[in-house]
């Protein structure tokens, strides 16, 4: 296993030009994964011990962290993310924070899951960042209130111990705790500032309201479904097509680079458990002189089970919902979409019910994981 590049101490002060130029930053293995603390899903910074110099409700903005060096206010200078005030000590003889003092925000994930990766990313921060950070989940059911979450009687799990990190940087932690989580509580040692926070992993939705929806979208990421894998990612992540409510803009949703050969492009999905499918959508919003030319449907059961078609190569329009009701319901545990010849599509959706093996399977996971 290759190990998560990591990175610490200051960052030089900003000289002007690219204020990226001089950014750190890696490929980590865990940003296949959907981010489950995309706004988009629900996400939120509900809570936050401090907030003196910069709101906590940046952590989650999806866009990069922007920085311009003249924008200060009556507070000072004012940064695109999260930052507090500086910690103080007790007294004069000892001015210095403790080894416990930290700051905290709690975090509710936009949709429940396993956690795989987290990046804490001080982008900007280059003498104002934490000197560690740490990070701590829990699965508390319903809405709870912060006053609920931090009560006593809550069970924290620790994802990423107490960690040195680096000023504008990406810090990449890899977790291996197999739970569910619903909420986290970021904290950094002692103060300072974070600018964006991304927590990559795998949905795990809850059972019970699945049944009680009967009918639903089995290739919703809310609903546990995943992009496997795609031809092309040049433009924009396949992620995007099984992202909730219609594409808002073009980058909302996947589209491929201009093919110069006879192929296709596609994208693979995994489905929330074995299901039923009995109608499905391809739209094609804001794709008006790049959408896909035409798209077919597959479902396999099964790993290893064989690709049967159930929407044959069909013409879409641009900037265009096309509506599919299926002559029968068609079971399986996987889905891909091919578009031909290239372009995009800005969400599919499968419209079905879990089988009742797939219900029995996704009830044992849930409550293996602690849901």
């Amino acid at each position: 296993m290759t190990a998560i590049p990591s990175f610490t101490g200051d960052a030089n002060p900003y000289g002007g030009g690219d204020p990226y130029a001089d950014y750190r930053t890696a490929d980590f293995p865990f940003t296949q994964y959907a981010n489950l603390a995309d706004r988009r899903l629900g996400a939120g910074v509900i809570a936050a011990n401090d907030e003196f110099f910069a709101q906590r409700e940046n952590l989650l903005v999806p866009e990069r962290a922007e920085f311009d060096p003249e924008h200060f206010g009556h507070k000072g200078k004012i940064m695109d993310g999260w930052e507090t005030r500086r910690r103080r000590g007790a007294s004069g003889d000892h001015p210095w924070p403790t080894a416990e003092d930290h700051d905290w925000a709690l975090v509710r994930l936009g949709a429940p899951g396993v956690v795989r990766g987290i990046v804490v990313d001080t982008a900007h921060f280059r003498g104002n960042y934490p000197q560690a950070v740490s990070v701590e989940g829990t699965c508390v059911p319903g809405s709870p209130s912060p006053e609920e979450l931090l009560g006593d009687d809550v069970k924290w799990t620790t994802l990423v111990p107490r960690s040195p990190v680096g000023g504008h940087a990406a810090n990449g932690f890899s977790v291996a705790v197999e739970q569910r989580f619903t909420h986290l509580r970021v904290n950094q040692h002692p103060d300072g500032g974070i600018a964006r926070l991304r927590v990559y992993g795998e949905v795990v939705p809850d059972p019970a309201w699945l049944e009680v929806l009967g009918t639903f979208d089995v290739v919703a990421l809310e609903n546990g479904g995943q992009v496997e894998d795609a031809s092309n990612l040049f433009y924009s992540p396949a992620t995007n097509t099984i992202q909730p409510g219609r594409s808002r803009k073009m980058d909302d949703g996947w589209e491929t680079r201009r093919r110069r050969d006879q192929g296709h492009d596609w994208i693979r999905y995994r489905l929330a458990a074995q299901s039923r499918i009995s109608a499905l959508e391809i739209d094609t919003a804001y794709l008006k002189g790049n959408s896909a030319g035409w798209a077919s449907v597959s479902v396999r059961d099964g790993e290893d089970g064989e690709w049967r078609e159930i929407l044959p190569r069909t013409r879409l329009q641009p900037d265009t919902n096309h509506r599919f009701v299926l002559p029968a319901p068609a079971a399986g545990t996987h889905a891909r979409v091919d578009i031909f010849p290239d372009g995009g599509i800005s969400r599919l959706r499968l419209f079905g019910s879990l089988t009742e093996d797939g219900a029995r399977r996704l009830a044992a996971r849930h409550q293996e994981l602690g849901g």
